[in-house]
């Protein structure tokens, strides 16, 4: 489970998705979530669904490896399954069975919002497919730049946002290796019930934090000794501009969102 996690990974790739200006891809992300709350019709989930299929096949990252990424949060969906399953209590009654009362609205309601967590998830993950920590890290600089005027810190949460995405990757890696040597020395992490196995995992947790806490302070020396002041009068080796690529990217996504909303007008 642990190797799954592939959230703030990097997928290396010579794709038009890598290739666009990160301030594209996370002004797209962020329109592209806000777009799954929006529509309610059929027709909305399916132009959603062609969407981040086409993206996904223009990014060339395999989607064995995006779906590897959605099995740490099979246990939310199925919590969502459930939840939407045992209290809808809308239409007509499709199965009985003691307490259990299950309506096919219901089975509708989890289809869809299973759907909906599934895109929310990938389209979160391919923006950190596509775009390297550095890049992200200029992109939110760079497109929160106006915030500068009233005193906002962009350049220091840009670099606290790459620094946890960062993280993430070494933090999954370290636990792996921690729960490798725990069970070499007779630690059973995957037999017993669930409150047992949630037990087993306590003493997985102080390894993990001293190791997150050194790896932290070392990179807070490291930076200190390289006389790193935050953002002010700092250049840019690669100076972030847009391409003609980028626009053409911007009415792609203005034309997804028009489909979405429109979609909701027609199928009300």
């Amino acid at each position: 489970m642990i190797r799954d996690i592939t959230i703030g990974q990097y997928y290396p790739a010579d794709s038009p998705i890598h290739r666009l200006d990160p301030r594209v891809k996370l002004s797209g992300t962020m329109l592209f979530l806000i777009s799954l709350f929006v529509f309610s019709g059929y027709l909305g989930y399916v132009i959603a669904t062609v969407f981040v299929g086409c993206v996904i096949k223009l990014s060339r990252v395999p989607f064995r490896y995006i779906v590897r990424g959605l099995r740490p949060v099979l246990f939310l969906l199925l919590i969502t399954l459930l939840f939407n399953l045992l209290l809808t209590r809308n239409g007509e009654e499709v199965f009985s069975f003691w307490i259990i009362h299950i309506y096919d609205e219901g089975v509708i309601m989890a289809a869809l919002m299973a759907v909906r967590l599934v895109l929310l998830v990938i389209g979160s993950s391919l923006m950190t497919f596509t775009t390297t920590p550095n890049q992200m890290t200029d992109g939110l600089e760079k497109g929160l730049g106006f915030l500068k005027k009233i005193r906002v810190p962009v350049h220091e949460i840009a670099m606290m946002m790459s620094i946890a995405l960062r993280f993430i990757p070494i933090l999954i890696e370290e636990t792996d290796k921690i729960m490798k040597a725990q069970q070499a020395r007779g630690a059973d992490f995957e037999s017993g019930r669930l409150l047992q196995r949630a037990k087993a995992l306590v003493p997985l947790l102080v390894p993990l934090f001293v190791s997150a806490f050194r790896r932290a302070n070392d990179l807070a020396l490291a930076m200190e000794a390289r006389c790193y002041h935050g953002g002010d009068g700092r250049t840019k080796m690669k100076p972030l501009r847009y391409q003609k690529r980028d626009a053409v990217a911007y009415l792609i996504l203005f034309a997804y969102l028009g489909a979405v909303i429109g979609s909701g007008f027609l199928f009300r």
